[in-house]
């Protein structure tokens, strides 16, 4: 896959490194090689999807036989830490989301054999997009499957490693031998108690009702009467308080992962409950990793300690942000909320690795405009297997945006996708009618 490394001419010739072997052999079909892209303009979501949505979670690219390892290692909270730093990527791990990552550097090579030595974990550390040269925070990783191998003389890591924990930068140094070191602190997840804890009567603690009762499909008319009425008695506390009863609704949990799980079933019609996470915590992570916002947004979740509050953002963020536009020109739309929807397991965006060890978080939509495709497709290291893929670029301003994928099989569904990169994406709340009117740019999401 193309690595997104800059813009223009030069990052024609760099995403192109990889595929040289497609080019053509003549230069009369030179014509062939940048082209606008008009299916979009004809594209239709399917009716049924019958790709395997487990294949790009295995990351079958870097290859089949890496060692595999179980369990997991987690820090005492507000506990200080000296944990190896990954230097070189521009991933904002999120806690529970999947790293795969082919490391080529000597200093990175070496870091990892020594952390696979001892607890097989490592720091990756948060720069937001602002430039600021000195991170703040940052998110463990724990390596669960693990290979390394060499190609034309090179030695190379080939690892998958998942986020485990938030944590503060205290202090960054560099060894002798190059590799970076982080005092990290820990930092600690904060439970709220129930909003209406305070005032719930013991006396009348027989009248709630609890989850394990519910029943299995909240959809029929026997789930739809089950939750009225747990909504109901879950909440009549909020009599004995000069509050109504939706105050206390805004900040419950329960209520909350609800009113994102219908979010989240717009963009995939056969998300299963039981696939996410019932933690509020984890879910919210899982949440905050499927989000295609950018890393100013993405480091404010990062930063929040309560998982109701950062449900809250989360659900303001999809409500508000329906626009995905180029980052680099910031004018050119390029798809919409309505486009997203789920190619695999983890959601709608997942992190995947190209050849030349760039990572890309990648986001799959159906329909996407203003852009140019570059070369001729290719199935080579495809993320998705069945699938081949297109570099595509804005057609504004030529920057890298992602790709669009081919089926090569015609009966696999869907036939052709997009998969943007959230590095070049920049989030953006459309255009009210007044703000049409009088000429006003459209706003970007940066406040939470």
């Amino acid at each position: 896959m193309a690595e997104e490394e800059g813009g223009g001419d030069q990052n024609i010739n760099n995403n192109m490194g990889n595929q040289l072997q497609l080019l053509p052999e003549n230069e009369d079909d030179d014509d062939e090689m940048e082209r606008e892209d008009h299916d979009s303009d004809e594209a239709e979501k399917p009716n049924i999807m019958n790709f395997d949505t487990s294949l790009p979670t295995s990351h079958a690219y870097l290859g089949a036989d890496m060692e595999e390892f179980h369990g997991r290692t987690v820090h005492d909270e507000e506990s200080c830490q000296m944990i190896p730093v990954l230097s070189h990527t521009s991933v904002m791990l999120i806690p529970g989301q999947t790293l795969p990552l082919q490391l080529f550097r000597p200093q990175e090579v070496s870091m990892m054999r020594t952390v696979m030595q001892q607890d097989r974990t490592f720091a990756v550390l948060a720069y937001s997009d602002t430039g600021e040269r000195q991170a703040e925070f940052g998110t463990t990783a724990e390596i669960y499957a693990y290979r390394e191998e060499q190609e034309y003389g090179v030695e190379t890591v080939k690892l998958k490693a998942v986020g485990r924990q938030r944590f503060k930068i205290h202090e960054l140094r560099t060894q002798a031998d190059g590799i970076r070191l982080a005092k990290v602190q820990i930092l600690p997840e904060r439970i709220l108690p129930s909003t209406l804890s305070s005032v719930q009567l013991s006396s009348q603690s027989r009248l709630q009702m609890h989850t394990s009762t519910q029943p299995t499909s909240k959809h029929c008319r026997q789930g739809q009467r089950w939750w009225q009425k747990y909504q109901k008695r879950k909440f009549h506390c909020a009599n004995l308080t000069s509050w109504p009863a939706w105050v206390y609704s805004l900040y419950d949990s329960e209520i909350l992962m609800n009113r994102v799980k219908r979010q989240l079933h717009e963009w995939d019609e056969n998300l299963k409950d039981d696939s996410l996470p019932s933690n509020a915590i984890d879910f919210s992570y899982r949440v905050a990793a499927c989000l295609p916002i950018d890393d100013a947004l993405r480091i404010q979740l990062l930063k929040i300690g309560s998982a109701i509050q950062r449900l809250r953002c989360e659900l303001d963020i999809m409500d508000r942000c329906t626009s995905l536009c180029c980052k680099q020109c910031q004018d050119t739309e390029i798809t919409t909320k309505n486009e997203i929807f789920s190619l695999s397991l983890y959601g709608p965006m997942a992190a995947y690795v190209n050849p030349h060890g760039y990572v890309h978080e990648t986001l799959t939509v159906y329909k996407a405009n203003s852009l140019n495709l570059i070369g001729r497709p290719s199935t080579q290291h495809s993320w998705f297997p069945g699938y081949a893929w297109t570099i595509a670029q804005c057609r504004t301003c030529g920057s890298h945006l992602g790709w669009k994928f081919t089926a090569t099989n015609k009966d696999l569904t869907p036939h052709k996708f997009w998969g943007l990169t959230r590095s070049a994406l920049l989030p953006t709340i459309p255009k009210t009618d007044e703000e049409e009117e009088e000429g006003q740019e459209a706003s970007r999401l940066l406040r939470l």
